[in-house]
C-alpha cells in the first residue's frame, strides 16, 4: 500500500473492554461491517483498571481516527465521550454490561451486535448533550466528569456501591433490584442544599436526587418523561417518599404513568387527577445549571459507576458536546 493509499483510507478506533465483552466475537462483526462500509483501517484499543478508555480515546484521536466505538458497559462510553467531548470525531456504541444507557436512550439496540456495528458504520450522525459534573471530594479536592444519562446522591448511589459484582455479571440490571431491597431498610434521609441557575439557595430532605440529562431506565422505568438529551437543560428528580407506600407510589409512576398513561389524553387526564398525591413524593425540576451540598459525605454516582462520598457537586451542559451515531431514519 502506497503513502497516499494509507492517507486516504479512514481510521476507525475501537475502544474495548475485555472484561464485558467476547473480543472475539466483537473483532469479527467489526471487521465484516468495516468491509462492507469501504476502505477503513481499524485501531483496537484496550481499556484496563487503570485507564478506563480516556486515554485510549486520546490515542486514537492522535491516530486521526474520525469514528470511535466503544464496546463495553456504561462506563467504558463514558469514558470514550469524555474523550471525545467537543471533538470532530463521532461516538458509536457496541453496548454490553449492564444498563446500556445511553443505548437505550437513543435507540440502538442492546441485544445484537451486528446491528449495532451495522448502526455504528451506516447510521446517522447526531449532536448530543453532555452532562458535566465538578466533584468536590471530602478532602475538598475537585475533579471533573462528564456523563450521558444520569447521576445520583443519596440510597441511588448507596445502592450501586452495595451491588454485588457477581450477582451483576449473573443477572444484569435486576442485581441493582438485590441492592435496592438491602439498601431500603438501613436508608436515611439526606439533608441536601440544591441551587438551580444561581439563583437561591434551597434544603431539602431527600431519599435520593437524581440529576439527569435523558430519562429512561432499564426495565421499562420511564423516570423523567420529559428530558431530552438535546434541549441544553438538565432535569432533576427529587425523591422524598415518607414510607414503603410513598416507594410504591413513585414505582407506579415510573413505570406506568410516565410509560403508558401519558401517551393519550384520557392517560393525562387521570394523571392530573392522581399527580397530586405522588407530588410530594417525586418532584421534578431543570435547569442549566445545578449545585449540590450535604452536610456529611454522601455516595455519588455517574451513570451507575460509584465515585466515592462526595460534599458538593456542581452540574453543568456542555450543549451538542458529542457527536453520536445513531440508527438511520427513513
Amino acid at each position: 500500500m502506497t503513502d497516499r493509499e494509507s492517507a486516504s483510507r479512514a481510521v476507525v478506533a475501537v475502544v474495548y473492554n475485555p472484561i464485558k465483552v467476547d473480543v472475539d466475537r466483537v473483532r469479527t462483526a467489526v471487521q465484516d461491517a468495516a468491509a462492507r462500509a469501504g476502505e477503513i483501517d481499524l485501531l483496537w484499543l484496550r481499556t484496563s483498571v487503570e485507564d478506563q478508555g480516556q486515554g485510549q480515546t486520546r490515542q486514537a484521536l492522535h491516530a486521526g481516527a474520525t469514528l470511535v466505538l466503544a464496546a463495553g458497559g456504561d462506563g467504558t462510553v463514558r469514558a470514550v465521550a469524555e474523550g471525545l467531548r467537543d471533538q470532530d470525531a463521532v461516538l458509536a456504541l457496541l453496548p454490553s454490561g449492564t444498563g446500556n444507557l445511553l443505548a437505550r436512550n437513543l435507540g440502538i439496540t442492546h441485544t445484537s451486535l451486528e446491528q449495532a456495528c451495522a448502526i455504528a458504520f451506516g447510521g446517522d450522525t447526531r449532536s448530543i448533550d453532555l452532562g458535566v459534573a465538578t466533584i468536590t471530594d471530602v478532602e475538598g479536592a475537585t475533579r471533573e466528569h462528564a456523563f450521558l444519562v444520569m447521576a445520583g446522591l443519596g440510597i441511588d448511589a448507596a445502592m450501586i456501591a452495595n451491588t454485588r459484582p457477581r450477582l451483576k455479571r449473573r443477572l444484569g440490571w435486576l442485581a441493582y433490584v438485590d441492592a435496592g431491597f438491602r439498601a431500603l431498610p438501613t436508608s436515611k434521609k439526606v439533608r441536601v442544599g440544591y441551587t438551580l441557575d444561581g439563583g437561591e439557595r434551597r434544603t431539602a430532605h431527600v431519599s435520593t436526587i437524581l440529576v439527569a440529562n435523558c430519562g429512561s431506565l432499564p426495565g421499562n422505568i420511564e423516570l423523567i418523561p420529559d428530558a431530552l438529551i438535546d434541549d441544553g437543560m438538565l432535569d432533576i428528580a427529587v425523591l422524598q417518599p415518607k414510607s414503603i407506600f410513598g416507594w410504591l407510589m413513585i414505582w407506579r409512576k415510573v413505570t406506568w404513568e410516565n410509560r403508558i398513561l401519558r401517551k393519550t389524553s384520557l392517560g393525562q387526564r387521570i394523571i392530573r387527577i392522581t399527580d397530586r398525591a405522588v407530588r410530594t413524593e417525586l418532584s421534578y425540576l431543570r435547569g442549566e445549571s445545578v449545585r449540590l451540598t450535604v452536610g456529611d459525605p454522601e455516595p455519588f454516582e455517574l451513570d451507575g459507576d460509584a465515585l466515592g462520598e462526595i460534599s458538593a457537586v456542581d452540574f453543568t451542559v456542555d450543549r451538542g458536546g458529542l457527536r453520536v451515531r445513531v440508527p438511520a431514519v427513513g
